[in-house]
């Protein structure tokens, strides 16, 4: 039986090829290489909310997390890249170019305008595209036709949400990416049960979970639709403007509001996940749904990635070799 002192909230995120798992103390990530190894490594975690005691209130974690969510995101996809040994793509010319300029080393250079097309992309597809449909309505006079244009704009944002994870499913790496989330999340269950982290048992468990980021993408999506209409709303009695009325002047708002509907979300997310009421577990429902585009059954060998990953993240980090670059082999190439 695991250690009951050990289960704690362990969060996640699936690579090309590899699982991140994080504690409360330590981040870890286990990339398998194509020779069949397994290479691991491990960094210490300290959260915001240790650092500053503010950013762990409740609503105002939730806007921390999304920030943080991004960074940590794109520096370990860079990571992950790395470990796996293979061949680094040469610098585009521009690239190299910002990176004199700025006097930044290339693989900063990189990173941060790669979370610049990421951020362009997500602002784009799901705030500056959803909200031209608005363009098409009058004037709002009335609280009723804020809210009608607030739902429209989410059900295309929820939409496009759909569409876009059904196209990039499409794509195999990002399918075997979609697996490595199933196995982080049957992973996550392994540990959360109390039982051995193997293969054998960690399958027995299912791919969806309550905590997972694509449930609270979909909240964020749903509450989106109540915060902005009450906001228009109030707005709109306050100082009859329709913040509808210019296209620009809606997207500025809805940008700016965004932390304000991720704290909400987060706190609905939290809750829906540690309560197993009836309620709950319906209201739980869309986002595990969802879920099945982002996720798919991962074979045994995935399911090791993301054990040795977990193991690190509590403490466990094996002892073996290591590669040229400092990783740890957990597992060895198989002969």
């Amino acid at each position: 039986m695991a250690d009951k002192a050990k289960r704690v909230d362990i969060g996640g995120q699936a690579v090309l090829e590899g699982v991140m798992m994080r504690s409360p103390e330590y981040v870890a990530l286990a990339v398998r290489r194509p020779d069949g190894s397994i290479v691991v490594k491990r960094d210490p975690y300290i959260s915001p909310a240790k650092k500053h005691k503010w950013m762990g209130l409740p609503f105002i974690r939730g806007a921390v997390s999304m920030i943080t969510m991004l960074g940590t995101g794109m520096k370990t996809l860079e990571e992950s890249a790395k470990m796996s040994g293979e061949t680094e793509e040469e610098p585009t010319k521009f690239e190299l170019w910002l990176a004199e300029k700025l006097g930044k080393g290339v693989d900063k250079v990189v990173m941060g305008v790669a979370i610049v097309l990421a951020v362009a992309l997500s602002l784009g597809l799901f705030v500056f595209l959803p909200n031209l449909i608005i363009k098409a309505f009058p004037a709002s006079a009335t609280g009723g036709m804020l809210l009608v244009k607030n739902l429209v704009s989410g059900l295309v944002r929820t939409a496009l949400l759909i569409g876009y994870m059904l196209l990039v499913r499409r794509v195999p790496d990002m399918m075997r990416v979609f697996r490595y989330h199933g196995a982080e999340h049957k992973t996550v269950y392994n540990h959360e049960a109390g039982i051995p982290l193997t293969p054998a048992n960690a399958k027995t468990f299912s791919r969806l979970h309550p905590r997972c980021g694509t449930s609270f993408l979909l909240i964020t999506f749903i509450l989106s639709i109540v915060f902005y209409s009450i906001v228009d709303v109030v707005i709109l009695q306050l100082t009859g403007y329709d913040l509808g009325a210019h296209y620009l002047v809606r997207v500025l708002s809805r940008v700016l509001l965004l932390p304000c509907v991720a704290g909400i979300s987060y706190e609905v997310l939290k809750g829906l996940a540690h309560n197993d009421g009836k309620v709950c577990s319906t209201l739980r429902k869309p986002g595990m749904a969802l879920q099945l585009l982002t996720t798919a059954e991962p074979d045994e060998s995935m399911l090791e990635v993301a054990i040795v990953s977990m193991n690190a993240a509590l403490g466990d980090m094996p002892e073996g070799p290591k590669t040229q670059e400092g990783y740890i082999i957990a597992v060895p190439a198989k002969a």
